[in-house]
């Protein structure tokens, strides 16, 4: 795949699958802005290697409101050329803040996610819809996950599978309503993904191989194939897909 004509903003792109998708578009020739919040050695590392003025670093705490309202345009001005797709990528999972848990911690748990998971999320999805409707299209990715459509399988991570449904839903809106506008919209739902997410929600559900006993493969996905896929959405080469919730979990969940 040629992405060179692809200018992308990437969300948590210091670890995990925002670090891998950083790796793949670059690989397959996009120029990327590479967003962190605390961790700039690991959006480094991710875009290390690229070519002179192929990856940019941005950074924003998205927890913060008014930073996340900003961050678009922070991208925008960082790189070289307007940006003509996004990565929603960057989520929290927080390991408390369920049902039997202190409502303190409850509250806490919920304001957080859904301020980087939905609030965050949608801020930015609100600016790249108005960008790119007024440039005549751009390609938007989401990275979602299977908790959107089944829940979790720890309730004491509730809210981050409320988060995800709730941030499709905003997904979804944005495909139908701006089809038109030349404006294609992917939902990525990926599985237990090889991130140190998943190995924190394992060690919650007794350790990795209690985990893998469980998956139709035995297997964690990599998130080099998450990075593939997001990829594959950039190109262009399956417009009629917009839309769709693409599910990546190793056949572990079947719709």
């Amino acid at each position: 795949m040629d992405l060179s004509d692809q200018t992308v903003l990437v969300t948590g792109a210091s670890k995990g699958i925002g670090a891998a998708i950083a790796r793949g578009l670059l690989a397959e020739g996009a120029t990327v802005v590479a967003h962190y919040g605390t961790d700039r050695a690991g959006a480094e590392a991710a875009v290390a290697g690229a070519a002179p003025g192929r990856a940019h670093l941005v950074q924003a705490d998205l927890a913060d409101a008014a930073a996340a309202a900003g961050l678009f345009a922070a991208a925008g001005a960082v790189a070289d050329r307007p940006l003509t797709a996004l990565v929603n990528n960057a989520a929290t999972m927080i390991f408390d803040g369920g049902i039997d848990d202190p409502p303190e911690a409850w509250d806490r748990v919920w304001e957080r996610t859904f301020a980087v998971n939905v609030h965050a999320a949608a801020a930015l999805l609100r600016d790249a819809v108005r960008t790119f409707r007024g440039a005549g299209g751009g390609r938007i990715v989401g990275i979602s996950s299977w908790a959107a459509q089944k829940g979790v399988t720890n309730p004491r991570t509730i809210a981050y599978a409320a988060s995800k449904a709730a941030f499709k839903a905003a997904l979804q809106t944005v495909a139908t309503a701006y089809a038109r506008d030349g404006i294609e919209t992917y939902i990525v739902a990926p599985g237990v993904v090889d991130t140190q997410m998943s190995r924190d929600f394992a060690e919650s559900q007794g350790g990795r191989a209690v985990v893998e006993d469980r998956l139709a493969m035995g297997a964690f996905v990599p998130p080099e194939e998450i990075a593939a896929l997001t990829a594959f959405c950039l190109s262009g080469r399956a417009r009629h897909l917009s839309g769709g919730t693409i599910d990546i979990n190793g056949a572990s969940y079947i719709r």
